[in-house]
C-alpha cells in the first residue's frame, strides 16, 4: 500500500467494512436508492425508482410527489429543532444575524407569498437571483422552491453581460438582486451591473418585468419605476405567520438551473430534478461529514456555485444542521479571517478549496499558531484536486494530525460529492493527495483513450458507469449538447451502453484508490508528448520556495507548446533569476526534461476569480498578446496588471 495516514484502532478495519457496504450498494443501485429515499418526506411515493427507457436522459422516482421545503424546512417546525440556529451569518465589515429553522421558515414563507400575490410568481416559472452572500439568498432560492417555481443563481461576481446571458438563456421575468456588497473593504455596486443586464437581455428579447432589491448597504442607488422594488417593502405587505403550502412537484420536475462558467462557448445551463437531487445530496452530505445536532458546519463557498447550493443550503438544512454564512474575503482584514471565525464559532467541520488553502499557507503559520482550533473535527476540500504538500499542512497543521480529510470530486453536473471519503459510513485509511473511493451507488471507472480499462497506476479517463440519482436532468434548452458533451466520447448507442464522461483525468492505484489528475481539456502537447498543467503544477509547488503555481501553454513552432510557470512565493522568500532556474530544474527532475518550463514568472499574486478559480485564460491570453476578455469575476483586479507588467518586462525573452 501507498502512502495511508489510517487513525486510531477504530478505523483498522475500516476500508473492508466500507467495501462491504459499497458492494451491496452497487448490486442493485435501484433498490439501494429506494430505500435511501425513503428516509424523506413524501407526498406520494414513487411508481418506479429509476426510467431508463430514454437514456442518457434518466428519470428518478418517477411517479413521485415532493416539495424539497418539506424536508430542508417545514419538518423541523413544530419541534425543539425548530429553535436551532440555521446559520450565523457574518459580514466582512463584522456585521453579524443569527437565524434559527423557525425564523428561516417564517421569512420564507412570507417572501413565497408576496413572490406569488404581488409578483405573480407561479409553479414553473425561472427567477434570476443575483445576490452576495447573505441569508436573503438562501430564504430567495426556498422560497422559490416552495412555490415550484425554477431558480437560476448567477454568482454575484459575474458580470452584467454574463448575467445578461442568463437572464436570456433561463427567459426570466424576474430578478432578485441587492444594491451591493462589501469586498475587501469596498463596495460592489450590484444594481448598476443589473440594469445594464436588463438593457442587454431586452435587445435580446427578454424583457425583465419586475426587480427585487435587497438592501444590504445604504440603499443610495437608482430605482426604476414600476418595475423595481425593494424587498423590505415587498415584504411588509405579507403577514408576520403567513403560510403558503409547498406546491406539489413531480420528482421529476426541474428544482434549478446553475450555468457553468465555461471560459468559452454558450454557458451549460444545468438542470437538476427535485426527488432525485433531494435524494443524493441528503445522503452525501450524511457520508461527507457523519453530522451531529451539536456541530457548527462551514462550507467555505460561494452559494452562487453548485457547492454552496448544495453544502450550504439544501443539504445543511435537510440535516437540521446549524451552518456559517460569510459575506467577504477569506484574508481580510488579515489572513487570520477564517481562522478566527472557527475559533469564534467552534466550528467542527470545515469544507474549503486548495485554492483557498494555498492562499493561506502562504502567508505563513504564524497567522494559524496563536489559533485555537481544537473544535474541528472533519476537514474537506473540494474543486481540484489538492497537491500532497498541502494536504499534509491543513491535515497537520489546521486539524492537528486528528481529522479526517475528506477530499471529495464532483461536478456541477453530478449534484454533490461521487468520489470522497465517507467518514459518516465508515473512515477508510487517508492518502496525500487521492479522492480514495467511490461513493456507495456509484460505478466509477478509469479507461484509456480507447475505452479499454487502465490498468493499476495508468493514467486513463474517468467514468460513470451507471446512473446516479443527483445526476444533471439534461441542459437547458439543448438536449442534443446534452448527449455530446457527456454521452458520447465512451457510450454504445447500438449495444445500448451509456457512459458518463466527465472529462477528467484519473487514476486508481493498486489499492482501488482514485487519483484526479485534472481536467481532460487542461494539456499541454509539447513535443508529442500529453502532459497535464496539474502534473507540473503539483511539482512545481512541492518545490519548498512555492506556494501556488499556475501552469499554461505557449506556442512554439517546433515543439507545439512550451509550459511556462506563473509562481507565487511563500512569505519571505525573494524571486531571483538563480530560483527561477533551480525550479526548471526541480521540474526536470521531478517529472522529466519535456516538462521544463519555458519560463518560470514571479508574481505576488495569481489572477483568480472570486471562488479561488485560477484564471488561466488571462494569463495565456496575455503571452499571447490577445486581449484578456471579461475580468469582472477576478478576485484582485491589481493581480492582473502585476502579471501583465511582469510578461511585459520578459517578452523579449520569449
Amino acid at each position: 500500500m501507498s502512502e495511508a495516514l489510517p487513525f486510531d484502532e477504530k478505523y483498522s478495519d475500516g476500508l473492508q467494512r466500507y467495501i462491504d457496504y459499497y458492494n451491496k450498494s452497487v448490486e442493485d443501485i435501484e433498490e439501494f436508492w429506494d430505500g435511501r429515499a425513503r428516509e424523506l418526506i413524501w407526498i406520494r411515493y414513487w411508481d418506479q425508482v429509476l426510467d431508463r427507457s430514454n437514456p442518457p436522459f434518466y428519470r428518478w422516482f418517477v411517479g413521485g410527489y415532493t416539495n424539497i421545503n418539506l424536508n430542508a424546512l417545514d419538518r423541523w417546525v413544530g419541534k425543539s429543532s425548530e429553535n436551532k440556529v440555521a446559520y450565523y451569518w457574518i459580514g466582512e465589515d463584522d456585521s453579524k444575524r443569527t437565524i434559527s429553522y423557525g425564523e428561516l421558515y417564517r421569512e420564507v414563507n412570507r417572501f413565497a407569498y408576496v413572490l406569488k400575490e404581488y409578483i405573480g410568481v407561479s409553479r414553473g416559472d425561472t427567477v434570476t437571483i443575483y445576490l452576495p452572500m447573505i441569508p436573503e439568498l438562501p430564504i430567495s432560492m426556498l422560497a422559490l422552491t416552495r412555490l415550484g417555481a425554477i431558480h437560476s443563481v448567477v454568482f454575484s461576481g459575474f458580470s452584467s453581460g454574463a448575467l445578461a446571458d442568463r437572464i436570456v438563456d433561463a427567459k426570466s421575468k424576474v430578478v432578485i438582486t441587492a444594491d451591493g456588497f462589501y469586498r475587501r473593504g469596498n463596495i460592489v455596486n450590484l444594481k448598476d451591473r443589473v440594469d445594464e443586464a436588463i438593457l442587454d437581455a431586452g435587445e435580446k428579447g427578454v424583457d425583465v418585468e419586475k426587480v427585487i432589491v435587497v438592501k444590504r448597504l445604504d440603499g443610495n442607488i437608482k430605482m426604476h419605476l414600476n418595475r423595481d422594488i425593494w424587498y423590505h417593502e415587498l415584504l411588509s405587505e405579507a403577514p408576520n405567520k403567513v403560510y403558503v403550502k409547498p406546491a406539489e412537484m413531480k420528482a421529476i420536475d426541474t428544482l434549478f438551473i446553475l450555468y457553468t462558467s465555461g471560459t468559452t462557448g454558450k454557458p451549460k445551463g444545468i438542470m437538476h430534478s427535485i426527488g432525485g437531487y433531494m435524494t443524493y445530496i441528503y445522503n452525501v452530505f450524511r457520508w461527507n461529514w457523519d453530522p451531529s445536532p451539536e456541530d457548527i458546519y462551514w462550507c467555505a463557498a460561494d452559494i452562487g456555485w453548485i457547492t454552496g447550493h448544495t453544502y450550504i443550503v439544501y443539504a445543511p438544512l435537510m440535516h437540521n444542521m446549524t451552518s456559517i454564512m460569510y459575506e467577504g474575503a477569506p484574508d481580510h482584514p488579515k489572513p487570520d479571517r477564517i481562522w478566527r471565525i472557527i475559533e469564534e464559532y467552534s466550528v467542527s467541520t470545515f469544507y474549503t478549496s486548495p485554492t483557498l488553502l494555498r492562499l493561506l499557507m502562504k502567508y505563513g503559520d504564524k497567522w494559524v499558531e496563536n489559533i485555537d482550533l481544537s473544535s474541528l473535527k472533519i476537514l474537506g476540500t473540494v474543486g481540484e484536486p489538492i497537491n500532497p504538500e498541502v494536504w499534509r499542512w491543513y491535515f497537520n497543521k489546521i486539524g492537528g494530525g486528528r481529522c479526517p480529510i475528506v477530499d471529495t470530486w464532483w461536478q456541477t453536473e453530478t449534484g454533490a460529492a461521487m468520489i470522497s471519503p465517507a467518514p459518516g459510513l465508515s473512515l477508510v485509511p487517508l492518502k496525500p493527495g487521492s479522492a480514495t473511493l467511490p461513493l456507495p451507488g456509484i460505478v466509477a471507472d478509469v479507461v484509456r483513450e480507447d475505452g479499454g480499462k487502465a490498468e493499476p497506476g495508468e493514467k486513463g479517463y474517468l467514468v460513470i458507469k451507471e446512473p446516479w440519482p443527483g445526476m444533471l436532468m439534461g441542459l437547458w434548452g439543448d438536449p442534443a449538447r446534452y448527449i455530446e458533451v457527456y454521452w458520447s466520447r465512451y457510450s454504445d448507442q447500438d449495444r445500448g451502453v451509456w457512459i458518463y464522461y466527465p472529462a477528467d483525468y484519473a487514476l486508481r492505484d493498486g489499492d482501488g484508490y482514485f487519483w484526479m489528475l485534472g481536467r481532460a481539456d487542461e494539456v499541454l502537447k509539447v513535443a508529442g508528448h500529453r502532459i497535464g498543467t496539474i502534473e507540473l503544477e503539483d511539482a512545481i509547488i512541492s518545490h519548498p520556495a512555492v506556494s501556488e503555481a499556475a501552469v499554461v501553454g505557449f506556442p512554439d513552432p517546433v515543439k507545439g507548446e512550451l509550459p511556462v510557470a506563473v509562481v507565487t512565493l511563500k512569505m519571505g522568500v525573494e524571486p531571483s533569476e538563480e530560483l527561477a532556474d533551480e525550479i526548471k530544474d526541480y521540474v526536470r527532475k521531478f517529472i522529466g526534461p519535456i516538462a521544463t518550463p519555458k519560463k518560470v514568472i514571479f508574481v505576488s499574486k495569481l489572477p483568480k476569480t472570486r471562488s479561488g478559480k485560477i484564471m488561466r485564460r488571462i494569463i495565456i491570453s496575455m503571452l499571447q498578446g490577445k486581449p484578456i476578455g471579461d475580468v469582472s469575476t477576478l478576485e484582485d483586479p491589481k493581480a492582473v496588471e502585476e502579471l501583465e507588467e511582469a510578461i511585459e518586462g520578459m517578452r523579449h525573452t520569449f
